[in-house]
């Protein structure tokens, strides 16, 4: 399932967080990779020990784990801090799968699901997008500055080479409560039912009969 998350953050965030990244500093993003990675991975980060980290993370992590579309679609358990990546002309990502452990002193996290936030807007640059391959075929993604997109990280993915301008995306990675995706989804549509109902029809029958199977499925299904 991928899911868009819509205006994670807001214009006067955004401002912030372009200014805040506008005077740090960037290394090579091969040094987070994993050694199949690192053969395919062209593009900078923010350097993990710059004064501007703790600042985005608490606009950009306080911003998404509040959002609604989130918290239904991911049912987080952990979320990791994320990176703040950079492309510039002739930078892009190959073709790669998440680690499917991450984290390290002893904090280990699955990776079941990915997230990029975009920093800037489309018409900013060209290429740099997003291609996530599904089994009904790739899916490109470029959104618009402040939305996010939400998928398995078990899914083939990369970034096409940038050719004009610079694409700042945060990236960022999720232990969901329920770690099978197509469990996931069922539950996120199930979710979208619940809503409605609990809005339409919040005493009748069939709203309280949906509202307990969302329920004991999360209690079936939860892995913690």
């Amino acid at each position: 399932m991928m899911l868009r998350l819509p205006a994670v953050l807001d214009p006067n965030q955004l401002d912030t967080v372009r200014q805040l990244l506008a005077d740090a500093k960037f290394v090579d993003g091969k040094l987070s990779a994993g050694q199949a990675a690192q053969r395919v991975k062209h593009n900078q980060e923010l350097d993990k020990g710059t004064k501007q980290m703790d600042l985005l993370n608490n606009l950009v992590m306080g911003a998404l784990v509040q959002h609604p579309v989130y918290r239904a679609g991911a049912l987080p358990l952990r979320v990791a801090s994320p990176y703040y990546a950079r492309y510039k002309p002739s930078m892009a990502y190959g073709a790669h799968l998440d680690d499917p452990i991450m984290g390290n002193n002893g904090e280990l996290y699955r990776s079941d699901i990915a997230i990029t936030v975009f920093l800037n807007e489309p018409d900013q640059y060209d290429g740099g997008e997003l291609v996530i391959r599904t089994a009904f075929g790739d899916n490109t993604v470029k959104f618009a500055a402040g939305d996010g997109v939400m998928y398995p990280a078990s899914s083939l993915h990369h970034v096409n080479n940038v050719t004009r301008g610079e694409r700042l995306v945060a990236v960022t990675w999720v232990q969901s409560l329920v770690r099978d995706p197509a469990r996931r989804e069922l539950l996120y549509d199930l979710h979208l039912a619940r809503e409605k109902l609990l809005k339409v029809s919040p005493d009748a029958e069939e709203t309280a009969q949906v509202n307990a199977a969302y329920m004991n499925l999360i209690r079936m299904w939860g892995d913690m």
